[in-house]
């Protein structure tokens, strides 16, 4: 079958049928400390709207080291490590990086930019998309599963 969005790696698959509550390029420091990357392309879906099929073969780690009691739980593969998606404990959301987590980010394009800063001295981004020092104003969270 089909699914319209799909990830994963070659021992846990997820996907999703419905398309996601939230689209950004995230600039904050635990999103750059986690992948290592300048900004990070981040997508989130409602919890329930990404169905993982072997949920038995992910570790689970505290996604911010610097409060490791968070909400945020980063879900690897057992066997090979791969990221897989961001667990929300509080069943709201399920967070995928597309370059990272097996989506494509061309199915999943950032419609803005989140939590830029600009004490960091890092240029405000240009390429005409909406600037936030948070999430978009008008997100909402949504509600547990």
């Amino acid at each position: 079958m089909s699914h319209k969005y799909t990830g994963g790696c070659d021992h846990v698959h997820t996907y999703s049928d419905n398309d996601p509550v939230d689209n950004h390029t995230c600039h904050c420091s635990v999103c750059k400390s986690v992948t290592g990357q300048d900004t990070t392309h981040v997508v989130f879906f409602k919890h329930d709207d990404v169905v993982v099929d072997h949920p038995e073969q992910l570790n689970r780690q505290p996604f911010n080291a610097n409060n490791p009691d968070g909400p945020l739980e980063l879900c690897t593969c057992k066997s090979c490590g791969t990221p897989i998606f961001l667990d929300d404990k509080l069943n709201r959301i399920r967070a995928i990086v597309p370059n990272l987590m097996g989506y494509s980010p061309e199915n999943l394009p950032a419609t803005y930019h989140a939590f830029y800063d600009p004490s960091t001295g890092v240029p405000r981004p240009d390429d005409g998309r909406p600037v936030y020092d948070g999430l978009r104003p008008d997100f909402v969270w949504p509600s547990p599963a």
